[in-house]
Protein backbone atom coordinates (compact mmCIF):
# COMPACT_ATOMS: atom_id res chain seq x y z
CA UNK A 1 0.00 0.00 0.00
CA UNK A 2 1.22 3.41 -0.74
CA UNK A 3 1.97 5.90 1.90
CA UNK A 4 -0.76 8.46 2.72
CA UNK A 5 -0.47 11.89 1.11
CA UNK A 6 1.03 14.65 3.14
CA UNK A 7 -1.62 16.96 4.63
CA UNK A 8 -0.68 20.04 2.53
CA UNK A 9 -0.94 18.07 -0.72
CA UNK A 10 -4.26 16.53 0.29
CA UNK A 11 -5.62 19.97 1.08
CA UNK A 12 -4.43 21.27 -2.32
CA UNK A 13 -6.23 18.48 -4.16
CA UNK A 14 -9.39 19.16 -2.17
CA UNK A 15 -9.09 22.88 -2.96
CA UNK A 16 -8.59 22.06 -6.67
CA UNK A 17 -11.71 19.90 -6.69
CA UNK A 18 -13.62 22.68 -5.00
CA UNK A 19 -12.29 25.12 -7.63
CA UNK A 20 -13.63 23.01 -10.48
CA UNK A 21 -17.00 22.74 -8.73
CA UNK A 22 -17.11 26.48 -7.99
CA UNK A 23 -16.07 27.27 -11.57
CA UNK A 24 -18.90 25.20 -12.98
CA UNK A 25 -21.35 26.81 -10.58
CA UNK A 26 -20.08 30.27 -11.50
CA UNK A 27 -20.40 29.53 -15.21
CA UNK A 28 -23.95 28.25 -14.73
CA UNK A 29 -24.83 31.24 -12.61
CA UNK A 30 -23.27 33.67 -15.07
CA UNK A 31 -25.21 32.16 -17.96
CA UNK A 32 -28.48 32.37 -16.05
CA UNK A 33 -27.87 36.00 -15.04
CA UNK A 34 -26.85 37.10 -18.52
CA UNK A 35 -29.63 35.13 -20.19
CA UNK A 36 -32.27 36.59 -17.88
CA UNK A 37 -31.06 40.20 -17.97
CA UNK A 38 -29.93 40.47 -21.59
CA UNK A 39 -32.04 41.47 -24.55
CA UNK A 40 -31.69 38.00 -26.01
CA UNK A 41 -29.67 34.79 -26.20
CA UNK A 42 -29.10 32.34 -29.05
CA UNK A 43 -27.05 29.13 -29.31
CA UNK A 44 -25.88 27.55 -32.59
CA UNK A 45 -24.24 24.23 -33.43
CA UNK A 46 -21.04 23.53 -35.37
CA UNK A 47 -22.82 24.33 -38.65
CA UNK A 48 -24.14 27.65 -37.28
CA UNK A 49 -27.71 26.31 -37.14
CA UNK A 50 -29.86 27.54 -34.27
CA UNK A 51 -30.39 24.94 -31.54
CA UNK A 52 -31.88 27.28 -28.93
CA UNK A 53 -33.13 30.89 -28.77
CA UNK A 54 -35.02 32.55 -25.94
CA UNK A 55 -38.46 34.09 -26.30
CA UNK A 56 -37.33 37.75 -26.21
CA UNK A 57 -34.80 37.30 -28.99
CA UNK A 58 -37.23 35.33 -31.16
CA UNK A 59 -39.90 38.04 -30.83
CA UNK A 60 -37.38 40.76 -31.65
CA UNK A 61 -36.77 39.11 -35.03
CA UNK A 62 -40.43 38.55 -35.82
CA UNK A 63 -40.98 34.99 -34.57
CA UNK A 64 -43.99 34.24 -32.32
CA UNK A 65 -42.64 30.83 -31.35
CA UNK A 66 -38.90 30.23 -30.71
CA UNK A 67 -39.32 26.72 -32.11
CA UNK A 68 -39.70 28.25 -35.59
CA UNK A 69 -36.00 29.19 -35.52
CA UNK A 70 -34.65 25.75 -34.61
CA UNK A 71 -32.50 24.19 -37.32
CA UNK A 72 -32.34 27.36 -39.42
CA UNK A 73 -29.04 29.00 -40.38
CA UNK A 74 -28.52 31.78 -37.88
CA UNK A 75 -28.26 34.48 -40.59
CA UNK A 76 -31.81 33.73 -41.79
CA UNK A 77 -33.21 34.59 -38.38
CA UNK A 78 -30.65 37.21 -37.24
CA UNK A 79 -29.37 39.14 -40.29
CA UNK A 80 -25.78 40.29 -39.84
CA UNK A 81 -24.97 37.69 -37.16
CA UNK A 82 -21.29 36.73 -36.87
CA UNK A 83 -21.83 33.49 -34.93
CA UNK A 84 -20.80 31.51 -38.00
CA UNK A 85 -17.45 33.28 -37.85
CA UNK A 86 -17.10 32.32 -34.18
CA UNK A 87 -17.77 28.60 -34.83
CA UNK A 88 -15.44 28.68 -37.83
CA UNK A 89 -12.49 30.41 -36.18
CA UNK A 90 -13.11 29.37 -32.60
CA UNK A 91 -12.42 32.87 -31.29
CA UNK A 92 -14.82 34.99 -29.20
CA UNK A 93 -16.12 38.40 -30.26
CA UNK A 94 -16.54 40.02 -26.88
CA UNK A 95 -18.19 43.32 -27.79
CA UNK A 96 -19.67 44.27 -31.13
CA UNK A 97 -22.53 46.25 -32.66
CA UNK A 98 -25.37 44.38 -34.40
CA UNK A 99 -27.66 46.49 -36.58
CA UNK A 100 -31.36 45.61 -36.35
CA UNK A 101 -34.55 47.11 -37.74
CA UNK A 102 -35.16 48.77 -34.35
CA UNK A 103 -32.04 49.86 -32.50
CA UNK A 104 -28.46 48.62 -32.73
CA UNK A 105 -27.56 45.99 -30.16
CA UNK A 106 -24.35 45.56 -28.18
CA UNK A 107 -23.64 41.83 -28.51
CA UNK A 108 -21.15 39.30 -27.14
CA UNK A 109 -20.35 36.04 -28.95
CA UNK A 110 -18.49 33.10 -27.37
CA UNK A 111 -17.42 29.68 -28.70
CA UNK A 112 -18.70 26.53 -26.92
CA UNK A 113 -16.36 23.56 -26.41
CA UNK A 114 -16.95 20.05 -24.98
CA UNK A 115 -14.96 18.39 -22.16
CA UNK A 116 -12.25 17.43 -24.65
CA UNK A 117 -11.85 21.01 -25.87
CA UNK A 118 -13.52 20.36 -29.23
CA UNK A 119 -15.50 23.24 -30.72
CA UNK A 120 -19.18 22.24 -30.84
CA UNK A 121 -20.99 25.55 -31.28
CA UNK A 122 -21.31 29.17 -30.17
CA UNK A 123 -23.52 31.34 -27.99
CA UNK A 124 -24.50 34.96 -28.48
CA UNK A 125 -25.88 37.47 -25.99
CA UNK A 126 -27.51 40.82 -26.79
CA UNK A 127 -26.55 43.16 -23.93
CA UNK A 128 -28.05 46.47 -25.06
CA UNK A 129 -30.60 47.16 -22.33
CA UNK A 130 -28.57 46.31 -19.25
CA UNK A 131 -25.07 47.46 -20.14
CA UNK A 132 -25.52 50.99 -18.79
CA UNK A 133 -21.82 51.79 -18.89
CA UNK A 134 -21.95 51.59 -22.68
CA UNK A 135 -24.61 54.28 -23.04
CA UNK A 136 -22.08 57.08 -23.77
CA UNK A 137 -20.39 54.80 -26.30
CA UNK A 138 -23.70 54.01 -27.97
CA UNK A 139 -24.68 57.68 -28.09
CA UNK A 140 -21.37 58.58 -29.67
CA UNK A 141 -21.65 55.69 -32.10
CA UNK A 142 -25.11 56.76 -33.24
CA UNK A 143 -23.97 60.36 -33.64
CA UNK A 144 -20.92 59.34 -35.65
CA UNK A 145 -23.07 57.10 -37.80
CA UNK A 146 -25.46 59.96 -38.59
CA UNK A 147 -22.57 62.30 -39.40
CA UNK A 148 -20.95 59.69 -41.61
CA UNK A 149 -24.22 59.07 -43.48
CA UNK A 150 -24.68 62.82 -43.95
CA UNK A 151 -21.09 63.26 -45.18
CA UNK A 152 -21.41 60.34 -47.57
CA UNK A 153 -24.67 61.72 -48.93
CA UNK A 154 -23.15 65.18 -49.41
CA UNK A 155 -20.00 63.82 -51.01
CA UNK A 156 -22.00 61.59 -53.32
CA UNK A 157 -24.04 64.61 -54.41
CA UNK A 158 -20.78 66.47 -55.13
CA UNK A 159 -19.22 63.76 -57.29
CA UNK A 160 -18.66 64.08 -61.03
CA UNK A 161 -21.64 62.73 -62.99
CA UNK A 162 -19.92 62.29 -66.35
CA UNK A 163 -16.68 60.87 -67.73
CA UNK A 164 -14.75 61.24 -70.97
CA UNK A 165 -16.43 58.07 -72.23
CA UNK A 166 -19.69 60.05 -72.36
CA UNK A 167 -18.16 62.62 -74.71
CA UNK A 168 -19.48 60.84 -77.80
CA UNK A 169 -17.93 61.09 -81.25
CA UNK A 170 -14.94 60.12 -83.36
CA UNK A 171 -14.64 63.15 -85.60
CA UNK A 172 -11.22 64.89 -85.63
CA UNK A 173 -12.68 67.85 -83.71
CA UNK A 174 -14.09 65.61 -80.97
CA UNK A 175 -10.90 63.56 -80.69
CA UNK A 176 -8.91 66.79 -80.24
CA UNK A 177 -11.22 67.87 -77.42
CA UNK A 178 -10.73 64.51 -75.70
CA UNK A 179 -6.96 64.76 -76.11
CA UNK A 180 -6.87 68.21 -74.52
CA UNK A 181 -9.22 67.12 -71.75
CA UNK A 182 -6.92 64.23 -70.79
CA UNK A 183 -3.97 66.61 -70.79
CA UNK A 184 -5.91 69.05 -68.60
CA UNK A 185 -6.95 66.29 -66.17
CA UNK A 186 -3.33 65.48 -65.38
CA UNK A 187 -2.55 69.13 -64.56
CA UNK A 188 -3.49 71.41 -61.65
CA UNK A 189 -3.67 74.53 -63.84
CA UNK A 190 -7.00 76.33 -64.44
CA UNK A 191 -9.01 75.14 -67.44
CA UNK A 192 -11.11 77.43 -69.65
CA UNK A 193 -13.88 75.75 -71.64
CA UNK A 194 -15.07 77.77 -74.63
CA UNK A 195 -18.06 76.98 -76.77
CA UNK A 196 -21.59 77.82 -77.76
CA UNK A 197 -24.52 76.90 -75.56
CA UNK A 198 -25.40 73.23 -75.71
CA UNK A 199 -21.97 71.99 -76.82
CA UNK A 200 -21.33 70.03 -73.59
CA UNK A 201 -19.11 72.33 -71.52
CA UNK A 202 -20.53 71.13 -68.21
CA UNK A 203 -20.16 67.49 -69.25
CA UNK A 204 -16.51 68.13 -70.10
CA UNK A 205 -15.91 69.88 -66.76
CA UNK A 206 -17.25 66.81 -64.93
CA UNK A 207 -15.10 64.55 -67.13
CA UNK A 208 -11.90 66.52 -66.45
CA UNK A 209 -12.52 66.24 -62.71
CA UNK A 210 -13.36 62.52 -62.93
CA UNK A 211 -10.09 61.80 -64.77
CA UNK A 212 -7.96 63.91 -62.41
CA UNK A 213 -6.19 62.96 -59.16
CA UNK A 214 -8.93 64.97 -57.37
CA UNK A 215 -11.70 62.61 -58.55
CA UNK A 216 -12.49 61.36 -55.01
CA UNK A 217 -12.87 64.96 -53.71
CA UNK A 218 -15.94 67.19 -54.23
CA UNK A 219 -16.96 68.62 -57.59
CA UNK A 220 -18.81 71.90 -56.94
CA UNK A 221 -20.62 73.75 -59.71
CA UNK A 222 -21.66 77.42 -59.69
CA UNK A 223 -23.66 79.07 -62.48
CA UNK A 224 -22.69 82.75 -62.41
CA UNK A 225 -25.85 83.81 -64.27
CA UNK A 226 -28.18 82.10 -61.77
CA UNK A 227 -27.07 83.84 -58.54
CA UNK A 228 -28.01 87.46 -57.66
CA UNK A 229 -24.97 89.74 -57.78
CA UNK A 230 -25.33 90.86 -54.15
CA UNK A 231 -25.09 87.24 -52.96
CA UNK A 232 -22.19 86.11 -55.10
CA UNK A 233 -19.39 87.01 -52.69
CA UNK A 234 -21.04 85.16 -49.79
CA UNK A 235 -21.77 82.24 -52.12
CA UNK A 236 -18.10 82.00 -53.08
CA UNK A 237 -16.29 82.71 -49.83
CA UNK A 238 -18.88 81.95 -47.14
CA UNK A 239 -19.89 84.14 -44.20
CA UNK A 240 -18.83 84.54 -40.59
CA UNK A 241 -21.53 84.23 -37.87
CA UNK A 242 -23.79 87.29 -37.99
CA UNK A 243 -21.82 88.81 -40.87
CA UNK A 244 -24.77 91.02 -41.83
CA UNK A 245 -28.30 91.81 -40.70
CA UNK A 246 -30.46 88.72 -40.83
CA UNK A 247 -27.49 86.39 -41.27
CA UNK A 248 -27.34 83.10 -39.40
CA UNK A 249 -25.47 82.95 -36.11
CA UNK A 250 -23.61 79.99 -37.50
CA UNK A 251 -20.78 80.30 -40.00
CA UNK A 252 -21.86 79.39 -43.53
CA UNK A 253 -19.20 77.79 -45.73
CA UNK A 254 -18.77 79.07 -49.25
CA UNK A 255 -18.18 77.13 -52.43
CA UNK A 256 -14.39 77.40 -52.06
CA UNK A 257 -14.61 75.68 -48.66
CA UNK A 258 -17.04 73.02 -49.89
CA UNK A 259 -14.81 72.27 -52.89
CA UNK A 260 -11.65 72.04 -50.77
CA UNK A 261 -9.32 69.43 -52.25
CA UNK A 262 -11.53 69.09 -55.32
CA UNK A 263 -12.72 71.08 -58.33
CA UNK A 264 -14.76 74.29 -58.54
CA UNK A 265 -16.61 74.70 -61.84
CA UNK A 266 -17.63 78.27 -62.71
CA UNK A 267 -20.17 78.19 -65.53
CA UNK A 268 -20.80 81.34 -67.56
CA UNK A 269 -17.84 83.09 -65.95
CA UNK A 270 -18.23 85.92 -68.45
CA UNK A 271 -21.17 87.13 -66.33
CA UNK A 272 -19.03 87.53 -63.19
CA UNK A 273 -19.09 91.12 -61.83
CA UNK A 274 -15.81 93.06 -62.04
CA UNK A 275 -15.43 93.50 -58.27
CA UNK A 276 -15.64 89.75 -57.76
CA UNK A 277 -13.19 89.10 -60.58
CA UNK A 278 -10.42 90.81 -58.62
CA UNK A 279 -11.15 88.68 -55.53
CA UNK A 280 -11.19 85.50 -57.60
CA UNK A 281 -7.84 86.47 -59.09
CA UNK A 282 -6.39 86.86 -55.60
CA UNK A 283 -7.59 83.39 -54.61
CA UNK A 284 -6.00 81.91 -57.74
CA UNK A 285 -2.70 83.68 -57.13
CA UNK A 286 -2.39 83.61 -53.32
CA UNK A 287 -4.39 80.42 -52.59
CA UNK A 288 -6.21 82.12 -49.71
CA UNK A 289 -9.43 84.05 -48.98
CA UNK A 290 -11.47 85.59 -46.17
CA UNK A 291 -15.13 84.74 -45.50
CA UNK A 292 -17.49 87.72 -45.57
CA UNK A 293 -17.47 89.47 -42.19
CA UNK A 294 -14.40 87.59 -40.94
CA UNK A 295 -10.76 88.49 -40.43
CA UNK A 296 -9.71 84.85 -40.62
CA UNK A 297 -7.62 83.88 -43.64
CA UNK A 298 -8.43 80.42 -45.01
CA UNK A 299 -6.16 78.43 -47.31
CA UNK A 300 -7.60 77.25 -50.61
CA UNK A 301 -6.75 73.98 -52.32
CA UNK A 302 -9.17 74.06 -55.24
CA UNK A 303 -8.68 73.33 -58.94
CA UNK A 304 -10.66 75.80 -61.07
CA UNK A 305 -12.51 74.95 -64.28
CA UNK A 306 -14.35 77.85 -65.94
CA UNK A 307 -16.69 77.89 -68.93
CA UNK A 308 -18.27 80.55 -71.06
CA UNK A 309 -20.26 80.85 -74.25
CA UNK A 310 -19.33 84.50 -74.73
CA UNK A 311 -16.25 85.98 -76.40
CA UNK A 312 -14.01 86.71 -73.40
CA UNK A 313 -11.37 88.40 -75.53
CA UNK A 314 -14.02 90.85 -76.76
CA UNK A 315 -15.24 91.34 -73.19
CA UNK A 316 -11.68 92.22 -72.16
CA UNK A 317 -11.38 94.73 -75.00
CA UNK A 318 -14.67 96.33 -73.94
CA UNK A 319 -13.62 96.51 -70.28
CA UNK A 320 -16.24 94.01 -69.06
CA UNK A 321 -13.70 91.39 -68.03
CA UNK A 322 -10.33 91.85 -66.38
CA UNK A 323 -7.40 91.13 -68.67
CA UNK A 324 -5.25 89.74 -65.84
CA UNK A 325 -7.97 87.26 -64.82
CA UNK A 326 -8.47 86.28 -68.46
CA UNK A 327 -4.77 85.48 -68.82
CA UNK A 328 -4.81 83.56 -65.52
CA UNK A 329 -7.76 81.44 -66.62
CA UNK A 330 -6.63 80.97 -70.19
CA UNK A 331 -3.79 78.58 -69.30
CA UNK A 332 -5.42 75.43 -70.70
CA UNK A 333 -8.19 76.53 -73.10
CA UNK A 334 -10.40 73.86 -74.67
CA UNK A 335 -12.71 74.97 -77.46
CA UNK A 336 -15.73 72.71 -77.90
CA UNK A 337 -16.81 72.69 -81.54
CA UNK A 338 -20.45 73.38 -82.40
CA UNK A 339 -22.45 70.47 -83.77
CA UNK A 340 -22.46 71.92 -87.28
CA UNK A 341 -18.67 71.49 -87.33
CA UNK A 342 -18.78 67.82 -86.26
CA UNK A 343 -21.60 66.42 -88.38
CA UNK A 344 -19.67 63.15 -88.78
CA UNK A 345 -20.66 62.45 -85.16
CA UNK A 346 -24.40 62.77 -85.86
CA UNK A 347 -25.13 59.01 -86.32
CA UNK A 348 -23.46 57.94 -83.06
CA UNK A 349 -24.88 60.93 -81.18
CA UNK A 350 -28.41 60.11 -82.32
CA UNK A 351 -27.95 56.45 -81.41
CA UNK A 352 -26.68 57.33 -77.93
CA UNK A 353 -29.47 59.86 -77.29
CA UNK A 354 -32.19 57.42 -78.40
CA UNK A 355 -30.70 54.80 -76.09
CA UNK A 356 -30.73 57.27 -73.17
CA UNK A 357 -34.39 57.99 -73.94
CA UNK A 358 -35.14 54.26 -73.75
CA UNK A 359 -36.37 54.28 -77.33
CA UNK A 360 -36.07 51.46 -79.87
CA UNK A 361 -36.62 53.82 -82.83
CA UNK A 362 -34.11 53.83 -85.67
CA UNK A 363 -33.27 56.77 -87.93
CA UNK A 364 -33.84 56.38 -91.64
CA UNK A 365 -31.21 57.62 -94.11
CA UNK A 366 -33.37 60.53 -95.24
CA UNK A 367 -33.80 61.57 -91.59
CA UNK A 368 -30.02 61.71 -91.09
CA UNK A 369 -29.70 63.71 -94.31
CA UNK A 370 -32.27 66.20 -92.99
CA UNK A 371 -30.39 66.52 -89.69
CA UNK A 372 -27.13 67.14 -91.54
CA UNK A 373 -28.69 70.10 -93.32
CA UNK A 374 -29.71 71.86 -90.10
CA UNK A 375 -27.42 74.52 -88.61
CA UNK A 376 -28.09 73.43 -84.98
CA UNK A 377 -27.95 76.76 -83.17
CA UNK A 378 -28.74 74.91 -79.92
CA UNK A 379 -26.16 72.19 -80.64
CA UNK A 380 -26.42 68.82 -78.84
CA UNK A 381 -29.05 70.09 -76.42
CA UNK A 382 -31.26 71.00 -79.37
CA UNK A 383 -30.56 67.61 -81.02
CA UNK A 384 -31.72 65.78 -77.89
CA UNK A 385 -34.90 67.86 -77.70
CA UNK A 386 -35.69 67.20 -81.37
CA UNK A 387 -35.19 63.44 -81.04
CA UNK A 388 -37.23 63.27 -77.84
CA UNK A 389 -40.07 65.17 -79.48
CA UNK A 390 -39.94 62.91 -82.54
CA UNK A 391 -40.06 59.78 -80.37
CA UNK A 392 -43.07 61.08 -78.43
CA UNK A 393 -44.95 62.06 -81.60
CA UNK A 394 -43.88 59.13 -83.81
CA UNK A 395 -46.05 56.02 -84.14
CA UNK A 396 -43.69 53.96 -86.34
CA UNK A 397 -40.49 52.12 -85.37
CA UNK A 398 -38.49 54.15 -87.88
CA UNK A 399 -38.01 57.91 -87.74
CA UNK A 400 -37.97 59.21 -91.29
CA UNK A 401 -37.44 62.71 -92.67
CA UNK A 402 -41.15 63.55 -92.36
CA UNK A 403 -41.21 62.65 -88.64
CA UNK A 404 -38.03 64.63 -88.00
CA UNK A 405 -39.30 67.62 -89.95
CA UNK A 406 -42.38 67.84 -87.70
CA UNK A 407 -40.19 67.70 -84.60
CA UNK A 408 -37.51 70.01 -85.97
CA UNK A 409 -39.75 72.90 -86.96
CA UNK A 410 -38.32 75.66 -89.18
CA UNK A 411 -35.09 74.46 -90.76
CA UNK A 412 -32.01 76.61 -90.16
CA UNK A 413 -29.94 75.74 -93.18
CA UNK A 414 -26.17 75.46 -92.99
CA UNK A 415 -24.42 78.55 -94.32
CA UNK A 416 -21.43 78.12 -96.56
CA UNK A 417 -18.32 80.03 -95.54
CA UNK A 418 -17.58 83.14 -97.65
CA UNK A 419 -15.06 82.50 -100.40
CA UNK A 420 -12.62 85.14 -99.15
CA UNK A 421 -12.78 83.75 -95.59
CA UNK A 422 -12.22 80.21 -96.79
CA UNK A 423 -9.20 81.29 -98.79
CA UNK A 424 -7.75 83.40 -95.97
CA UNK A 425 -4.80 82.32 -93.85
CA UNK A 426 -5.38 79.90 -90.97
CA UNK A 427 -3.79 81.13 -87.75
CA UNK A 428 -2.47 79.04 -84.89
CA UNK A 429 -3.71 79.82 -81.40
CA UNK A 430 -0.40 81.52 -80.53
CA UNK A 431 -0.59 83.71 -83.64
CA UNK A 432 -4.19 84.68 -82.92
CA UNK A 433 -3.35 85.49 -79.29
CA UNK A 434 -0.38 87.62 -80.34
CA UNK A 435 -2.60 89.56 -82.76
CA UNK A 436 -5.21 90.09 -80.07
CA UNK A 437 -2.62 91.37 -77.57
CA UNK A 438 -1.09 93.71 -80.14
CA UNK A 439 -4.52 95.18 -80.96
CA UNK A 440 -5.57 95.44 -77.29
CA UNK A 441 -2.36 97.06 -76.05
CA UNK A 442 -2.13 99.35 -79.08
CA UNK A 443 -5.65 100.62 -78.48
CA UNK A 444 -4.93 101.22 -74.78
CA UNK A 445 -1.76 103.18 -75.64
CA UNK A 446 -3.70 105.32 -78.08
CA UNK A 447 -6.44 106.11 -75.52
CA UNK A 448 -4.21 107.02 -72.59
CA UNK A 449 -1.85 109.95 -72.01
CA UNK A 450 0.83 107.85 -70.29
CA UNK A 451 2.07 104.31 -70.05
CA UNK A 452 1.04 104.23 -66.38
CA UNK A 453 -2.55 105.00 -67.36
CA UNK A 454 -2.48 102.36 -70.11
CA UNK A 455 -1.08 99.76 -67.71
CA UNK A 456 -3.73 100.63 -65.13
CA UNK A 457 -6.53 100.25 -67.71
CA UNK A 458 -5.20 96.88 -68.84
CA UNK A 459 -4.77 95.65 -65.27
CA UNK A 460 -1.04 95.09 -65.84
CA UNK A 461 2.02 96.21 -63.99
CA UNK A 462 4.18 98.84 -65.71
CA UNK A 463 7.10 96.43 -66.13
CA UNK A 464 4.79 93.76 -67.53
CA UNK A 465 3.43 96.24 -70.08
CA UNK A 466 7.00 97.21 -71.07
CA UNK A 467 7.88 93.55 -71.56
CA UNK A 468 4.83 92.83 -73.70
CA UNK A 469 5.39 95.94 -75.82
CA UNK A 470 8.95 94.89 -76.47
CA UNK A 471 7.91 91.33 -77.36
CA UNK A 472 5.20 92.60 -79.75
CA UNK A 473 7.39 95.29 -81.31
CA UNK A 474 5.13 98.11 -80.13
CA UNK A 475 6.51 101.61 -79.61
CA UNK A 476 4.99 104.56 -77.81
CA UNK A 477 5.43 108.32 -78.11
CA UNK A 478 4.39 108.89 -74.50
CA UNK A 479 6.61 110.93 -72.23
CA UNK A 480 7.32 107.91 -70.04
CA UNK A 481 7.92 105.58 -72.94
CA UNK A 482 10.55 102.81 -72.87
CA UNK A 483 14.02 104.30 -73.50
CA UNK A 484 15.31 103.46 -76.97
Amino acid sequence: MGEPLAPPLAESIADLRDYQRIRLQAMRSLFEIVEQSSEGTVIVDRQARIVWINDRYARRFGLDDPAEALGQPVEQVIPGSLLREVVTRGRPILLDMLETRKDPLVVMRLPIRDDDGQLIGAIGFALFDELKSLSPLLTRYLKLREELASTRSLLQARQAKYSLAQLIGTSPATLEVKRRARRAASSQAPVLLLGETGTGKELLAHAVHAASPRAAAPFVSVNMAAIPENLLEAEFFGTAPGAFTGASRKARPGKFQIAQGGTLFLDEIGDMPLHLQSKLLRVLQEKEFEPVGSNEILRSDVRLVAATSCDLAKAVAEGRFRADLYYRLNVLPIALPPLRERLDDLPVLCEAILEQLGSSHELADDALALLRGHAWPGNIRELRNVLERAVLLGDRPHLDAAALADALGPLHAQQAAPADAAAGPRLTYAQALEGFERELIGAALARNASLDDAARELGLGRSTLYRKMAALGLKSQKRDAIPE
